[in-house]
């Protein structure tokens, strides 16, 4: 890679996908100029399909298809010693790299090699409703079917796509999706694409057998669910912090088998997983980027996970991150950051001589074997023991109240025009999660008009910490102050806490509203924001 004076770096796409595409798998991938014939499917009952045409038709588009075929089947895979038999797009993890401009189409046929139905959602991508790829928007893929995704992305960013049926968010079947601006200003000389994961599948329990013990008490049976009349701290303002944990929620009550995080208020989730991985590989046989010293490296970080936080640092580097979940924020400087299921964030780094190991650690999680890992290499060096930690991890962590997004990604301020609530609960001894009271086959939607401002409150409820995500849609994060934090797709909401979010109603249609915690979803936590004349 070149780069050229203060312009930043003249970036060699080919060289690009070659370098991010390593140990991703198998995925054709083609750029044509020639647009084809739009795919639409059926909307839900009561979405207006003229109003999601003509929202995409307001999106930019250059004219050029970007195409690509995925293969969801069981097969065999390496991860880095251990090789087990699972569900993943081609025969390793993740996926190669999607990659398009603002305003391209993407055209992404999904072929069904699976037993079951599934999807394929775009995750943060503000996307064409029946796109989206959750029904009833639109509809899933049945066994030996295939679908082709076709819209335009219309914002720059780093994004992933994954499936939406069942616990099919905990398997090997995702892969990273990134737009780019060619009119960024950013300035970096390489780019790492890393996933992170916790696995299950072929060494413990199936996530199906996970959640079935889940639902009998097991695996951290320990109530830590509801428990009314508790003081709920920061709850008098219109957003309290999601990450103030001074006084823990479930102080004087035992912790779940997976142990307790400060960070996340208590409980660090619900599974103690066999494996953490880092773009599909164990510690002990971790992949390696190589760069030369001095380098400016853009990390692109996606937690893929299914119940688990991980805090990341890279050894020997301070991170600046300079985007969460795809929109720019004020550069800041930090030794390690939190990251919860389904966010990203983009980090620089200036590249030291020597190897350096890059390690995401399973926030509060307990057992042998509770981190994941990847290596920096720019020179000479003796590789450090898999299980060595970054000092950095116990240094200044980002978390979403670190970062407040640039100005010209500010959405409109002001008094909204609607206010939305979504009151999140439940309990670990009978394993069913809710979102005003319902599990998702008793919801009733929350309903806004094309145009409206609305602020979306969460009030966390339960003693177990919640990653909250709007498809179709990214908001604004309130922080406790009353001003704006960073723009995102999703939030965590700490236990016993508010959190409020401003967003446009700018994209018709039906759109799911959920926990990301896969378990949690599948045990109910979900709903729906509905667009409504």
């Amino acid at each position: 890679m070149t780069t050229s004076g203060n312009l930043g770096p003249v970036v060699n796409r080919r060289a690009f996908l070659t370098a991010t595409a390593v140990g991703f798998g198998s995925l054709t991938l083609a750029a044509c100029s020639t647009p084809s014939t739009t795919t639409t499917s059926t909307p839900a009952s009561g979405v207006d399909l003229n109003a999601i045409l003509a929202a995409e038709a307001r999106r930019p588009h250059t004219g050029r298809t970007v195409t690509g075929a995925l293969a969801p089947q069981l097969t065999d895979i390496d991860l880095g010693g251990p090789t087990v038999r699972s569900f993943a797009f081609g025969n390793s993890i993740p996926a190669p790299v999607i990659r398009a401009n603002i305003g391209d189409d993407l055209a992404i046929t999904v072929d069904n090699k699976m037993p079951d139905s599934t999807s394929l959602h775009w995750h943060g991508i503000s996307l064409r409703n029946d796109m989206d790829g959750a029904a009833p928007a639109s509809p899933d893929i049945g066994a030996g079917e295939s679908f082709t995704y076709r819209f335009s992305v219309p914002h720059s960013g780093t994004y992933w796509a994954h499936p939406h049926v069942g616990l099919q968010t905990d398997y090997g079947l995702y892969v990273p999706v990134i737009v780019d601006d060619s009119n960024e200003s950013l300035a970096y000389d390489a780019e790492w694409i890393v996933v992170l994961d916790d696995w299950t599948d072929g060494v413990g329990p199936s996530p199906q057998e996970v959640l079935d013990d889940l639902g009998q008490g097991g695996m951290g049976s320990m109530d830590h669910g509801s428990m009314p009349g508790m003081n709920m701290p920061g709850m008098g303002g219109s957003g309290s912090s999601s990450t103030q944990s001074s006084e823990q929620p479930g102080s004087g009550m035992m912790s779940g088998g997976a142990g307790s995080s400060e960070l996340l208020g208590g409980d660090a989730g619900d599974v103690d997983y066999p494996f953490y991985l880092i773009n599909g590989r164990v510690p002990t046989a971790p992949t390696s980027f190589d760069a030369k010293p001095g380098q400016r490296i853009r990390i692109r970080i996606i937690n893929a996970g299914a119940d688990t936080a991980f805090r990341v640092a890279l050894a020997g580097h301070r991170m600046t991150v300079t985007h969460t979940d795809g929109f720019p924020v004020a550069p800041t400087e930090v030794d390690a950051l939190l990251i919860g299921m389904s966010e990203r964030y983009d980090v620089i780094v200036t590249a030291q001589d020597g190897v350096f190991p890059f390690v995401a650690a399973a926030e509060g999680k307990e057992g042998q074997n509770t981190q994941a890992r990847a290596l920096l290499r720019t020179g000479a060096g003796t590789v450090p023991a898999p299980d060595s930690r970054p000092t950095e991890l116990g240094g200044r962590v980002g978390t979403v109240d670190t970062f407040v997004a640039t100005g010209e990604v500010m959405l409109p301020q002001g008094p909204p025009d609607v206010n939305l609530t979504a009151d999140l609960g439940g309990d670990m001894m009978s394993y069913r999660w809710t979102i005003n009271g319902r599990t998702f086959d008793q919801m009733q939607p929350l309903t806004i008009q094309q145009g409206q401002r609305a602020r979306l409150t969460f009030t966390n409820m339960s003693m177990m910490w919640h990653p909250m995500h709007l498809h179709g849609h990214t908001f604004q994060v309130i922080r406790p102050d009353g001003s704006p934090g960073p723009r995102k797709d999703t939030v965590i909401v700490l236990p016993m806490q508010r959190i409020a979010v401003d967003l446009v109603a700018d994209n018709p249609g039906d759109w799911m509203l959920h926990c990301h915690n896969g378990y949690h979803q599948e045990a109910g936590m979900m709903t729906r924001l509905d667009y409504r004349n």
